[in-house]
């Protein structure tokens, strides 16, 4: 089999030690290899570095093994060429199973050309992923921490959460208050309502009146002080990623610029760079989509879509794409393929809040799916349209164009007149239809 690479290495990392094997092809046009196993510290993983140096080592070549594998890419991305492969793909030929094994198998793959490397983003969108991230995890310990509180509240009887939509918005937060501060009487609690809540008085008087224990009101006191925490802990985090939106490097021109009509001619619209707070706007024109949910897709996707060949590949990495399985010219029920679970976990609550819009086009793609493959597989088929419609957005650097919620109807209209004519055929009627005149 040819060789690709005279010179490279394959490394297996593990939380303390990292067996690396490097060769190469000698004046001689031999084949040598060495293996050596080094630590996970700084100092170690330098002299790693150094010793694949001392043979020119340009290519390395090692598996995404949790965590453990991103101190060692940082270190070495800067000198020699790393390709991070999915250890699903690289599965070693049967037989005895040992970390030198693993090494050498991994720099055979990539010595012949076999190994696909995996995206990795440039060092600012990771710092940025790292930050969305954490905050995504502040935001579930803070759902985490009022559903602590609603157990409490539940268990003392204070049935606050039936009436009020939100429990620690203004007015619920304010009776909670009040609560932990000693007040017994539900009238005088349920007073303190605002807005429309104020309607229901009665009933947030009947939902007040409980029996609340001294370490009960201890406990409420102590997880309000901590959402408090929490809801500081977000808001600092989400400046500090606006912050770093900010000083992320823009995304050049195209080559070409996008035709635009003009008094019946085209003319050349000169493109423009793209910034980070752009794309951010830009996606925000979907529905569905807050700058937040923005920012978390992007510090996934990043905001050059030329790093993926079509919009489909994108989905496939996104980890939405439809499953292949096919045997025998049937094709079979298969779940959607494996990808970056991040990122479709933010598409997936961006379609949830997408299909609530009403007159939107993803709207009705969930329904038309629903009633026929369910909630589920319609509501990844609208996460995957969406991301779909992030890709053309970043690519062409223009904002959402809803299709309508008539689209698959006038799409097929003479279907759906058909089966609307059917439909009132068997209730006993009889209809001649007439264009309606074309508007002035």
């Amino acid at each position: 089999m040819r060789l690709v690479y005279n010179r490279c290495a394959g490394l297996d990392v593990h939380k303390k030690t990292v067996v690396a094997c490097r060769v190469r092809v000698n004046e001689q046009n031999a084949w040598e290899q060495e293996v050596q196993t080094f630590g996970t510290m700084t100092c170690d993983l330098l002299q790693l570095l150094d010793w694949l140096q001392a043979w020119e080592v340009s290519h390395v070549a090692m598996e995404s093994t949790g965590e453990y594998w991103k101190p060692v890419y940082n270190l070495l991305e800067d000198n020699v060429t790393v390709l991070l492969v999915n250890a699903q793909h690289v599965k070693h030929v049967p037989g005895r199973k040992t970390d030198v094994k693993d090494a050498e198998w991994l720099a055979d793959l990539l010595a012949h050309g076999l190994l696909k490397a995996s995206f990795i983003p440039a060092p600012p969108q990771r710092e940025l992923r790292d930050l969305t991230r954490y905050r995504s995890t502040l935001v579930q310990e803070r759902a985490r921490a009022i559903q602590r509180l609603q157990k409490v509240l539940e268990q003392a009887n204070i049935k606050l959460a039936s009436v009020a939509t939100d429990v620690l918005g203004v007015s619920g937060r304010r009776m909670l208050d009040a609560l932990v501060a000693g007040q017994a009487d539900a009238a005088t609690m349920a007073a303190l309502a605002k807005g429309r809540l104020r309607n229901k008085l009665p009933e947030l008087a009947k939902a007040l009146t409980g029996i609340v224990a001294p370490h009960q009101r201890f406990l409420l006191a102590q997880q309000l002080v901590h959402i408090d925490f929490l809801d500081e802990q977000i808001e600092t985090v989400s400046q500090q990623i606006t912050q770093q939106l900010e000083t992320m490097p823009t995304l050049p021109p195209p080559a070409t610029g996008c035709a635009a009509e003009t008094d019946g001619a085209t003319t050349e619209t000169p493109p423009s760079p793209l910034s980070w707070q752009a794309a951010v706007d830009l996606l925000d024109t979907a529905p569905g989509v807050d700058q937040k949910l923005a920012q978390q897709v992007l510090a996934e996707m990043g905001i050059n879509m030329q790093q993926f060949p079509t919009a489909q590949h994108f989905a496939a990495w996104a980890g939405l794409a439809p499953g292949n399985r096919q045997s025998g010219g049937k094709r079979y029920p298969a779940r959607v393929s494996d990808g970056n679970q991040h990122l479709r976990t933010i598409l997936v609550q961006g379609a949830w809040a997408a299909v609530r819009t009403k007159g939107t086009y993803l709207a009705a793609l969930y329904r038309r799916l629903s009633a026929r493959r369910g909630k589920k597989r319609a509501i990844v088929a609208v996460a995957h349209s969406l991301g779909v419609s992030f890709y053309h957005m970043l690519s062409r650097r223009q904002p959402y164009q809803d299709l309508g919620a008539s689209y698959f109807d006038q799409r097929q209209k003479g279907v759906k007149t058909d089966w609307l004519l059917k439909q009132l055929n068997k209730l006993g009627y009889t209809i001649q239809l007439e264009p309606l005149p074309a508007p002035a």
